[in-house]
């Protein structure tokens, strides 16, 4: 059976529950790229264009990573997950973009567009019948990885109200899964918000049927992701005492939706912190020390 390699960044974040129990029933063995570091970083600047988000030079760094390692890379193709939105473009390239890139390596995805009937189960009948599998035990092993991802997103939405009930000063991290989670973005805040006794309180950690109150900022928003993040803010931002955006720089979506919640925040006490290289942590920590004197002193942004 051939080794599937998995980069540990971009989608992984929002799927690695699904992927990793699919292929788990399936006896299908893969390997993960492991955490992001500098070399990973420089070996994917190396593959991008300039203009390329630092999450992308991220995933490129990754698949350098895994060269070698396995016999084919999990890249699928996501457009849409909604029939009246879409995507980031960079999620709907990434397959296009590796296979130009990395002509060597074979490569193993399905496609998602919910516009063109193309849903997420038929994604994963394809996927197993690619890897060998009839439909029956492909969707067997789909069924079961469904379920343990709904019982992980449950678990997350249990964490997020147990921390709003906490008497230390709460802040919530406002970004997508694989920045928050980043060993060179979202995680250094994380551990310097946590040696100064912050509660941190994660945007995925909303509960899902809460995700509507994006509408108190705006009632369309065409992209799925972003939209959850707007619906996040709204949710969370009345039982915390400060939000800080973690975006990675240039990304298009990040910086409307980012502009919507500046403009509408009222009283809620918001850092922008941009992630455009990663060559010292002093400004941002010296932006982080100054935002927690704001929330401890009360002073009003």
């Amino acid at each position: 059976m051939k080794t599937i390699g998995i980069p540990k960044t971009l989608l992984y974040y929002h799927y690695h529950t699904l992927w990793k129990t699919f292929f788990d029933v399936l006896d299908v063995p893969y390997i993960e790229s492991g955490k992001s570091t500098k070399e990973l970083l420089k070996m994917g600047q190396n593959k991008a264009i300039d203009e390329t988000c630092l999450s992308m030079k991220l995933f490129f760094g990754h698949i350098e990573a895994l060269k070698g390692k396995c016999d084919l890379l999990l890249i699928p193709r996501i457009y849409s997950l909604e029939k009246k939105e879409q995507v980031c473009t960079n999620f709907n390239a990434l397959y296009d973009l590796v296979h130009n890139l990395y002509s060597d390596i074979p490569l193993l995805n399905y496609n998602i567009d919910v516009k063109r009937h193309q849903t997420e189960k038929k994604a994963f009948l394809k996927l197993g019948r690619e890897l060998g599998f009839s439909i029956l035990e492909s969707q067997h092993a789909y069924n079961i990885a469904k379920e343990k991802e709904k019982e992980y997103i449950r678990k997350l939405e249990q964490k997020g109200e147990e921390k709003l009930k906490s008497k230390k000063t709460k802040i919530l991290l406002l970004g997508h899964p694989y920045t928050l989670e980043d060993e060179l973005m979202g995680k250094r805040i994380t551990t310097y918000l946590k040696e100064q006794d912050v509660e941190v309180i994660y945007s995925y950690e909303a509960k899902r049927d809460k995700i509507d109150n994006f509408k108190k900022i705006s009632k369309t928003v065409h992209w799925t992701m972003n939209k959850e993040l707007l619906g996040a803010f709204s949710y969370f931002s009345p039982f915390v005492d400060g939000v800080i955006l973690i975006t990675a720089f240039p990304c298009g979506p990040d910086s409307l939706t980012n502009e919507m919640i500046l403009r509408k925040k009222k009283n809620t006490k918001v850092l922008l912190l941009t992630f455009e290289d990663l060559d010292s942590d002093v400004a941002i920590i010296t932006r982080l020390e100054s935002f927690l004197d704001m929330l401890k002193g009360g002073i009003h942004l």
